[in-house]
């Protein structure tokens, strides 16, 4: 019975965890799409907009912090799925976005880069996916 204790624990622990970190994603999603959609929609003041920017970018760095704090409370194995599947996202950031910028420098593509953020949102949860079942 008191093992079942502490997995029950741990997995409440793990969830709790991570429920904090996806808060912090999500609030800093929340400050992105203020900061991007607000000035065409909700004001009409530079200072307004770079106020929403600053937020976003305090955000950010909760989140940034967050996520280090997440990954030394995971156990090990957990954490080289996920610094394994962060490795390849952000190769993928790198070469892709590099890519990308060459091409639309020879004018082979242009738009914005909402699909590529997207793209590397997948790329991370197909690698973190295929980590979990790799190890299990």
């Amino acid at each position: 019975m008191h093992a079942q204790d502490q997995i029950g624990s741990y997995d409440r622990e793990s969830l709790r965890r991570t429920a904090g970190l996806a808060g912090w994603a999500i609030a800093w999603a929340g400050t992105l799409a203020l900061a991007r959609f607000g000035p065409a929609s909700l004001w009409d003041s530079e200072a307004v907009s770079w106020a929403a920017v600053a937020l976003n970018v305090a955000v950010g760095i909760g989140w940034i912090v967050a996520h280090v704090r997440f990954l030394r409370s995971i156990d090990e194995l957990h954490r080289k799925v996920v610094l394994d599947a962060l490795a390849v996202t952000f190769g993928v950031g790198w070469v892709g976005g590099l890519a990308y910028v060459v091409a639309e420098n020879a004018d082979l593509v242009s738009g914005d880069l909402q699909v590529f953020v997207a793209l590397l949102g997948g790329v991370y949860v197909v690698a973190v996916a295929g980590g979990l079942l790799r190890y299990r």
